[in-house]
């Protein structure tokens, strides 16, 4: 059994098949995957497909490249939608460095905000980390939290080792895939095992043999295969690992719920935000 650790199911690009990509992940052994949001209006969505489909987990917060979006109104209600809806985690949150002409200092506002209701609700954070390593682990030893999975890692192994110190595992899909990627193919390959988890991070980031086409959860297993073969082990051991590591990061997976109602139903009297949540 493999476990997509971030897989965007309730992206745009799959409401025309969105039931056949997750059959066609359960058929090839990925039978449980992450959905997290990156905005207040997503989180719905998000919900459903948890509803929907067996083996989803939802993630809520809001991504550094929708914050300008955001409002501080929609911080109470994430408040809310963690007392009462829970997930396994508070995420995509994070820095995106890459994308230019983001306002920095909003990005870390609405970063930190988010770490301190993590930490409040005593939940692991999935994080977004991009040309900005340096800047999340400032905030990560200013506001500690229950660690978590930073996604798509592409840092130093320096780094990388201060992540695990924190108590984040690291997250690689598609571009280890990639002949040329050779520092997160070493990355990959000399990391201890406890460090890693997978994801497809689907529709984006598709392996090597999908590069410019949709990518989907179903690609998992494919990708742990190349994974094995840089650690030089089996499909199965990097199966087990990623699994028991996607777990251990985010400790409320097993025992997780979907709500039969929809997340209006189960917020009556939340707080107005700047996207009213259906």
């Amino acid at each position: 059994m493999w476990i997509d650790s971030h897989c965007h199911l309730d992206a745009p690009e799959f409401d025309a098949d969105r039931a056949a990509i997750w059959n066609a992940a359960r058929e090839a052994g990925v039978t449980a995957m992450l959905t997290p949001a990156v905005s207040l209006p997503d989180c719905a969505a998000v919900a459903d497909c948890c509803r929907q489909h067996s083996g989803v987990v939802p993630a809520y917060g809001i991504h550094p490249l929708h914050v300008d979006q955001a409002r501080e109104a929609d911080l109470a209600m994430l408040d809310a939608l963690l007392a009462r809806a829970r997930p396994v985690a508070v995420g995509e949150i994070g820095l995106d460095g890459y994308v230019r002409n983001l306002d920095v200092a909003r990005q870390e506002w609405f970063f930190s905000e988010q770490l301190k209701r993590a930490r409040d609700f005593d939940l692991p954070v999935i994080l977004h980390v991009r040309h900005a390593v340096d800047a999340v682990l400032k905030h990560l030893r200013r506001i500690r939290v229950k660690g978590g999975i930073a996604h798509a890692f592409n840092g130093s192994c320096q780094q990388a080792k201060e992540f695990l110190k924190l108590g984040f595992r690291l997250g690689f899909g598609g571009s280890l895939t990639f002949p040329g990627s050779t520092r997160i193919r070493r990355l990959a390959a000399e990391l201890p095992e406890e460090a890693l988890v997978l994801e497809t991070d689907a529709p984006d980031m598709p392996p090597f043999w999908r590069r410019g086409q949709r990518n989907a959860p179903a690609e998992l297993p494919a990708i742990g295969a190349v994974l094995a073969e840089l650690r030089g082990t089996t499909p199965e051991a990097v199966a087990a690992f990623t699994r028991a590591n996607t777990r251990a990061a985010l400790p409320g997976w097993d025992s997780w719920q979907p709500s039969p109602k929809p997340l209006r139903a189960i917020l009556p009297d939340a707080p107005a935000a700047s996207f009213p949540i259906p």
